[in-house]
Formats: C-alpha cells, sequence, structure tokens
C-alpha cells in the first residue's frame, strides 16, 4: 500500500469517478484507476462498486477512506517538519540563557550560529534561569539554556552537561579539605543572585541540603552579580562558591583558592522549551549548537540522559 495509491483512493472516492479523480490528480484516468486495481489486489477487496462513470465504495471502501485521510495527512505533516528543520529563514532567534552563560559558551555559540546562518540576527537573553525558564513557559522565548533544578511545569526538559560547584576562599586553611554542608553554613558567606534567592539553582541545591542536616544557610552578604561576589571574597570579606567554569577562569581575582565540597556539588545544564509545542527551524538550528559546544567543552561532563 502506497502513499500514491491512497490519493488515488481518495481522489475517486471524493469526486465520484475515476475520470473526475484524476483530473483533480492531475494524472491520466488509466494511471488512477491503476492505482486503485492495484491497492484492491493488494487488500483482497473490492473498493467500489462501478455503476457507469461513475462510483460508490463499498462497506470495505468506506472503512479504508477514513484511515486512508488520516495516512495522507501524517505523510504531509512529516514532510512539512523536515522541511522547517531544513529551512532556517530571515529574522531573528531569540534565545533565554543563565546569568552566567557567558562564562561557558555564549561568544562561540553567537559566532558559530551566525557563521551558519547568517542570514538570521541574534537575541540572547541573559536572565536567572528561573526567569528563563518562566520565558519559555509564557512563550515569549521559545527555547532557553538553563541549571538544573527548575520548576518543570509546562517545560520539555533535555541535560546537557555538568559543572562542578566549588568552595571559593581566600583563607589557606579553609582550601585544606573539602568543604562539608556543615562548614558551608558555619562560614561567613558572600552570595550572588540576590533578587532570586533560593530560586537561583545553585542556592537552592544548597539551601535543600542544610535543610536536610537541620541547618540553614545564612550569608553575610547577597549581591547579584557573581563577578562581585569573588572580588568580596578576594577581599576577605567573605567565602563564596561558584561553578568551575568560573572559579578557574583566568580573570579570577587573585589571591582566591577553591577546593570541592565532601558531597560534591553539581551544576547540571539543560535545555528547556514548552512542552508539545514546535519550536522555529531558526530556534532548533541555535539550540544544536549550543548543544554540541557544551558537550565538546573539556571543562564540563555530559550529563546523564
Amino acid at each position: 500500500m502506497t502513499l500514491q495509491q491512497l490519493r488515488a483512493f481518495l481522489a475517486a472516492a471524493d469526486h465520484g469517478s475515476f475520470t473526475a479523480g484524476a483530473h483533480a490528480l492531475r494524472i491520466a484516468q488509466p494511471s488512477l484507476s491503476e492505482h486503485v486495481r492495484t491497492l484492491e489486489r493488494e487488500l483482497g477487496v473490492a473498493l467500489f462498486v462501478r455503476a457507469g462513470r461513475h462510483v460508490e465504495l463499498t462497506e470495505p471502501g468506506r472503512a479504508l477512506r477514513r484511515h486512508a485521510r488520516r495516512a495522507i495527512a501524517a505523510a504531509e505533516e512529516g514532510a512539512q517538519a523536515v522541511a522547517a528543520v531544513r529551512t532556517v529563514v530571515a529574522g531573528t532567534v531569540t534565545f533565554g540563557v543563565f546569568g552566567t552563560a557567558s562564562f561557558y559558551l555564549i561568544a562561540d555559540l553567537i559566532a558559530e550560529f551566525r557563521r551558519r546562518h547568517p542570514q538570521v540576527s541574534v537575541r540572547t537573553v541573559g536572565l536567572n534561569s528561573a526567569d528563563a525558564a518562566d520565558e519559555v513557559r509564557a512563550g515569549r522565548v521559545e527555547a532557553a539554556l538553563v541549571v538544573l533544578p527548575v520548576d518543570p511545569a509546562g517545560l520539555e526538559i533535555r541535560p546537557i552537561a555538568t559543572d562542578a560547584v566549588l568552595y571559593v576562599s581566600a583563607t589557606l586553611r579553609r582550601l585544606a579539605t573539602p568543604v562539608t554542608i556543615e562548614r558551608l553554613c558555619a562560614a561567613r558567606l558572600v552570595l550572588p543572585h540576590a533578587t532570586h534567592g533560593l530560586r537561583d539553582p545553585m542556592r537552592r541545591q544548597l539551601a535543600e541540603r542544610a535543610q536536610r542536616a537541620g541547618l540553614t544557610l545564612s550569608p553575610v552578604v547577597e549581591v547579584e552579580d557573581v563577578w562581585v561576589a569573588l572580588q568580596l571574597a578576594a577581599l576577605g570579606v567573605g567565602d563564596t562558591v561558584a561553578s568551575a567554569a568560573i572559579a578557574r577562569h583566568p580573570s579570577l581575582p587573585k589571591g582566591l583558592g577553591t577546593v570541592a565540597f565532601a558531597d560534591p556539588v553539581i551544576d547540571t545544564f539543560a535545555i528547556v522549551t514548552r512542552r508539545d509545542v514546535a519550536t522555529s527551524p531558526a530556534t532548533r538550528a541555535i539550540v544544536r549548537i549550543a548543544e554540541q559546544l557544551l558537550r565538546a567543552s573539556d571543562a564540563l561532563g555530559a550529563a546523564d540522559g
């Protein structure tokens, strides 16, 4: 059974004759008749009752008709989906990112996307992961790169890569051994993402660990910017935490060192899109490049799943 046969069958059924059906498909009438005869032989039933120039569906023909329509519609939707994937049209693609994504890939991502698709403008929206997920959920952004966990409601979440979270201090003795949650909660901490607080994925992870241990994470200073938190740590105001890619960046303020957590804390990077909503070709293209760059990074590990 082929799509060509089903199209011939539907054309004859819809127009009431092989001649009219062939005209609608812009093929010769003998060709349409042969497609129908072949289909009838394969199915082992008569699909039409022929009455002169007109035809009527038999009971098996009426049963096949609704399935044939669904099959043709599914094939056409599939062809459109493939064409959309292959075609990135002109316009602007907007991609949501978490606030410190510039330490990982954003410049390379934009440069590579523009190299492949010079006809498309790029707009990246630098937000906290929670806000980026909200923007996708609300339909204002089609896709975003976030750090987990985020609220999963209405979202398709695809983990890509991971990075360790490190304890950062200017006092060497505090870096001699891996940091426990008890030591973290007892330390003078300078933490970033003041506005988002526990909605920030890293702070949320640490706060949940503290809660399980019956402790509270209470920073002495809260700031918005990670870089300001690192500068304050270098000045001895307090210790902080940062992902490995940031804590080991060449421009890290002088005098700072890092140590891992005794129970490793891991940032998981993921692409989020709206559940059951197709994204545009341009968005799919920039997501593919982001995934390739993250997975290829020597500093990051592949996420499970």
